[in-house]
């Protein structure tokens, strides 16, 4: 069902005296934006790092790992947010002063050791593992991991070694329902308890950032930088900003003021030389980067290491300051792309034909048969492409999905993903409280958690996850509903627009404009045997539009969501429809 936004009319009207143009001022009136103060993006508006708990004593601990030279190891993630978050911490360590003898990192194999900072990843730091150092780390610290890592942390502190954790998602909860935080020495995050930061949705590379600066302010009353340029930690922003879309967290203000910075300095030719690797691997034009390139091109590129390989490919390309051999890996993180893209297509095949036995979901999708929860497992899945393929098949049914594979130690590896008013991180909680034993470990956000399972045991979690969506999910809830901006005025559809839009931040909580018109169809084809190339009349004028991924023929009459976009073919552009949705 497609609804239309509100849009707050004096806001809209305020944002245009204020000097916006007047489609985005209704754009971003429509997104919450009250004033156009919100807009301005310079690092001087972005949220103070002493307001993020322990931020200052995580700078203090550093700060006297960096000036006694003591041996530093990043464990990381193997995700793009883990991989930036890594690749941040240790260049920014680096700029603050830390020898490179002494820094260190080392990432989980999703297939051996699973995920966070477990004994075995610290057993694996302590044998002095690493990439870049030799010798035993004196401090660890996480990116993008270690909140729930209580056994992890613990085995850590007895072998005599401090931890920073340094994280986003939610803390773990004990059987009584209370929060549980490991015993480490400091943590930030600023979704623990407590915390007084005003942006929830900082990404795993954000807090990192933001560790950096505390680090870098104590060095500097220190007087460390005495007859010296400070360091420059801004020149970090492009991975920042990748790490941020691609993690998909919500684009809140304070997110969008770091990727618009990282976008800007990209945009300039001003990027580490792996992340201008993987531009050219991906066909995309640094100098006209966007969001989009974060979430669909590069990000992928990086997720791929970790879901097939090893993620330490992904962390090296944006570690070398080599442009050769930056082209070299971002060369093969694009062939394991490729590789990913096949095995996520024999694995969605599989699932369409198991999808087929549900109810509601023969020929076509009957929403109101369709089960409230929808969980998959074959043993042919692959672990590393779940979460994709739990990704696809929510955005087809509608529905809170998990996907599962058998993992290399037996146990079933599920990734799960949500829709709007499912919270699917709370759901596992209760699922582990109603069913003891059922859920070997968890953890996650609203839209995505992870899960592991017993060798035979996702009928008992399909049963269960079942109940807890059909008391949590409503009618309303589970009836799929696509928000527009409505109508496009005849005026602004034009290369100006594209453009304009372009050069905004969009994302996560602050989608991208999606307008809404009722056309005439006036030719349609099929290219590529899977996208339907349309010919339309649209307010008077005739239009070209493609719908990718979409065979089955239109209406003659339509109402049809689509975004603006340049199509560029022998030199010439013209403005084109992309498709997203139909009502005809």
């Amino acid at each position: 069902m497609l609804t239309l936004r509100d849009v707050p009319p004096r806001v809209s009207f305020a944002l245009e005296q204020a000097g916006v143009h007047p489609l985005l001022a209704r754009l971003l009136a429509a997104r919450g934006v009250r004033s156009a103060d919100e807009l301005d993006d310079s690092l001087a508006r972005l949220l103070p790092p002493d307001t993020l708990a322990g931020n200052a004593q995580a700078g203090r601990l550093l700060a006297d790992a960096v000036q006694q030279r003591r041996r530093i190891c990043i464990v990381a993630d193997y995700d793009c947010d883990g991989a930036t978050a890594c690749a941040v911490a240790l260049r920014g360590l680096a700029m603050l002063g830390a020898e490179r003898g002494t820094l260190a990192y080392v990432v989980p194999d999703r297939a051996v050791h699973g995920y966070g900072l477990t004994p075995a990843i610290v057993d694996l730091a302590l044998a002095a593992a690493t990439r870049t150092a030799t010798g035993r780390p004196d401090l660890l610290v996480t990116v993008d991991n270690g909140i729930a890592s209580l056994a992890g942390v613990a085995h850590a502190r007895a072998a005599g070694l401090q931890v920073l954790v340094t994280d986003h998602h939610l803390p773990a909860l004990d059987e009584a329902g209370t929060v549980a935080l490991p015993a480490a020495d400091v943590i930030v995050n600023p979704n623990q308890p407590g915390c007084p930061f005003a942006s929830k949705a900082l990404a795993g590379v954000g807090v990192m950032f933001y560790v950096l600066l505390a680090t870098r302010a104590e060095l500097r009353a220190r007087g460390a930088f005495e007859g010296r340029e400070q360091p420059r930690l801004d020149r970090l922003l492009d991975l920042v900003a990748l790490g941020t879309v691609a993690d998909v967290v919500r684009l809140d203000a304070n997110n969008r003021r770091l990727v618009a910075q990282g976008l800007r300095r990209i945009r300039s030719g001003r990027m580490q030389p792996g992340v201008a690797a993987l531009f050219q691997a991906a066909g995309r034009d640094p100098a006209r980067a966007a969001g989009f390139d974060f979430g669909f091109a590069l990000g992928p590129r990086i997720n791929a290491a970790g879901r097939l390989a090893d993620m330490t490919l992904g962390i090296e390309c944006l570690l070398t300051d080599d442009a050769a051999r930056a082209a070299e890996l971002a060369a093969q993180l694009d062939a394991i792309n490729r590789e990913r893209r096949d095995v996520e297509a024999g694995m969605r095949e599989l699932a369409e034909r198991t999808l087929a036995q549900l109810p509601g979901t023969g020929d076509g999708i009957d929403p109101g048969a369709v089960p409230p929860a929808v969980t998959l497992f074959d043993e042919s899945f692959h672990e590393g492409v779940v979460g994709i393929v739990a990704g696809r098949v929510k955005d087809r049914l509608h529905r809170p999905t998990f996907v599962f594979a058998r993992g290399a130690d037996g146990h079933l590896k599920g990734s799960g993903r949500s829709i709007p008013g499912f919270h699917l991180r709370d759901a596992l909680d209760l699922m582990a409280k109603r069913h003891p034993g059922l859920l070997l470990r968890f953890g996650g956000h609203a839209m995505a958690a992870g899960c592991t399972l017993g060798d035979a045991d996702t009928g008992r979690f399909a049963q269960a996850l079942r109940a807890v969506a059909a008391e949590g999910l409503d009618a309303a809830t589970l009836q799929r509903t696509l928000r527009t901006d409505g109508p496009l005025a005849l005026e602004w559809f034009n290369a100006q627009t594209v453009a304009l839009l372009d050069a905004q931040v969009w994302g996560q909580g602050f989608e991208a404009p999606l307008f809404c018109d009722e056309v005439q169809v006036l030719q349609q084809r099929l290219v590529g045997d899977k996208h339907l190339k349309l010919r339309l009349r649209h307010a008077g004028q005739e239009r070209d539009a493609i719908w990718f991924g979409h065979a089955e023929p239109l209406p003659a009459q339509a109402r049809l969501a689509y975004r603006l976009s340049l199509d560029e073919w022998n030199g010439r552009q013209r403005v084109q429809m992309v498709v997203e949705a139909c009502e005809g």
